[in-house]
Order: structure tokens, then C-alpha cells, then sequence
């Protein structure tokens, strides 16, 4: 949900810890604060530096939302969303939507998509050698749970990300069909054929993709065209609501049925509440994420 690339309101994807974001940095989470360290001056903090000591010394934390199979209500897969460590007296952790612009900003949003995936290896690595097996059963159908991590606008235009995936992968011994690739539709618009191209390249690794908010531009549906996928990510702006939004319903019942037909799987993100997924399931959308759910914890059940 929190990527490179902000998107306000969502649970975002690269998501505030609190699940339910509303503003997503892709990537990393929405940008709820609920539940976030807001110590005074935070705002005015000097970003750059900050982020700098933040990366050199390992002071993000990543956690993981569930994915839920509306089927079955099992986990499918976990999206990997990361937060900063406070260094106030308070301690605790700083939301993404406070960071991520900065670090956008800045340049640093890359590195912080590189440390994302590194940390998501080495758990998908280690979980693998626990069960002894790559392949057969569990929630990614291989042997093991699925995570996706979110990609920002840098690290999709960047030539070298793609064999840094690779290396990563193989670095842990991981099945990249274990590894969910997400990108926004600001990531894709920045530039359209090396983001093409940047999904070819993932989805040739082995990894899945999956189109993150959704319907949140004008230009979305010109990226079902010229974008490879797997999954859908419907956005939050059209599920917050839904109970009570005719208009609302009718874009997410016509987006489950455009995936539908094309062999697609869709996902709606800020799912709250049972009525909404209700209609989900009436809808047959396939999977959901949100607080109703499943809320971001630290660590994935070890029984998944």
C-alpha cells in the first residue's frame, strides 16, 4: 500500500501500522496515525539526516498485514509494510505517511524498498528451510506463506532493481513465487514502458504482480492494457464506504468482474466491517485486507 509513490487514504500498500491507512505511501503502509508515536517537532524534524541514520542503523520495522482468501477466510498472503522507530523519549513507532514524503523527497525511498525486500527474503528464507520444502501445499501454494512488498516509482525505473530482486531471492533461497511484487499506479505512470518492462522482468523471475489503488487515477485502465498482473488492488476509496455508496458498489462489482474476465484476481484493501465484506463476497471479489481482517503485527503466525 505505501510505495514511492503517495497515494492519500488507504491502507497503504509498500501502510500505516494501524492497517487501515489513509494515506498511502505504497509501499509501506496507509497513512493512518492511529496508534503511531507523534512526539513534538516531528514535523519539524531535519528528514534527511534522520533518514540517513535511520537506514545505517537498521532503525526500520516491518510488519505484516494479512491477505485473506474470501473463500475460505484463510490467509492467502501477508503485504509487508514498514514503519520507523521513534528516538524520542516516547519511543514507538512513526507512521509512513510522516516519513515516506521525505524520504521520497530525498531520494532514499529506494534504499528503504531495498531493506523491505531484504527483510522479507530472510523471513520467506528461513521459514523455507524450518518446513524443509519449497514446493507443495501452503497459503502460496509451494511450501510457504507469500508476502508482497510494495515497490516505489525509484525502484520500478531503477535498470539494476530487478537483478537486485533476483540476487535477493537467491541470496535466502527463496521461491520468488513466494514474493508478491506491488506497484502503484503513480509508479506506473511516472514512466509506462519502463514500468512494462520492470513487470515482464518480475513476473519472468517467478513472482507475481499485483496493481496496487486501483481506480485511484484517471489513467488506471490503461495500465490492464500494457501492464502484466496477477492481482488487482481495488482501492480504499471505493471499500471505505461501501455499505452506503450505490455508486461505490457499482465500481467494485464491475472492477470484480473485469478481473474476473481477463484471469485476474482482485483484492479489496480497508475492509471494516462485516457488511462490506459481504458484499465482497457477493461481488466475488477473491481476497480482502483491512482491519476487519487482520491488523499489521511484527511477525507472521508461525502456523502459516
Amino acid at each position: 500500500m505505501y510505495s514511492s509513490t503517495l497515494t492519500y487514504d488507504a491502507t497503504p500498500r509498500l501502510c500505516l501500522c494501524t492497517s487501515e491507512p489513509p494515506v498511502r505511501v505504497h509501499r509501506y503502509g496507509r497513512g493512518l496515525t492511529d496508534g503511531f508515536s507523534s512526539p513534538a517537532g516531528l514535523h519539524r524534524r531535519p528528514w534527511l539526516a534522520r533518514l540517513r541514520r535511520a537506514l545505517a542503523e537498521d532503525l526500520f520495522a516491518v510488519h505484516y498485514q494479512p491477505i485473506v482468501s474470501l473463500a475460505d477466510g484463510r490467509p492467502a498472503h501477508y503485504e509487508a509494510l514498514v514503519r520507523l522507530a521513534d528516538e524520542g523519549p516516547a519511543g514507538g513507532l512513526i507512521a509512513p505517511g510522516l516519513f515516506l514524503p521525505a524520504a521520497e523527497r530525498y531520494g532514499l525511498v529506494r534504499d528503504i524498498d531495498r531493506l523491505v525486500l531484504a527483510r522479507v527474503a530472510r523471513l520467506l528464507g528461513g521459514r523455507g528451510r524450518r518446513s524443509g520444502a519449497h514446493e507443495g501445499g501452503g497459503a502460496g501454494g509451494d511450501g510457504g506463506v507469500r508476502v508482497a512488498v510494495n515497490m516505489s516509482a525509484l525502484s520500478v525505473t531503477d535498470p539494476a532493481m530487478l537483478t537486485h530482486i533476483e540476487r535477493c531471492l537467491d541470496a535466502h533461497g527463496v521461491n520468488p513465487r513466494r514474493l508478491v511484487v506491488e506497484i502503484t499506479e503513480t509508479a506506473a505512470i511516472s514512466d509506462m514502458d519502463r514500468a512494462r518492462s520492470f513487470c515482464e522482468g518480475v513476473a519472468a523471475l517467478g513472482c507475481a504482480v499485483a496493481l496496487d489503488d486501483f481506480g485511484a487515477g484517471f489513467g488506471s485502465f490503461q495500465y490492464l492494457k500494457y501492464l502484466p498482473f496477477d492481482y488487482l488492488k481495488i482501492d480504499g476509496d471505493f471499500i471505505r464506504g461501501l455499505p452506503a455508496s450505490p455508486k461505490d458498489q457499482l465500481v467494485v462489482q464491475a472492477l470484480a468482474g473485469l478481473a474476473r474476465g481477463m484471469g485476474k484476481r482482485t483484492i479489496a484493501e480497508y475492509v471494516t466491517d462485516r457488511a462490506t465484506l459481504q458484499l465482497l463476497r457477493g461481488y466475488g471479489v477473491d481476497y480482502a485486507q483491512g482491519f476487519e481482517l487482520g491488523r499489521p503485527a511484527a511477525h507472521i503466525p508461525v502456523a502459516v
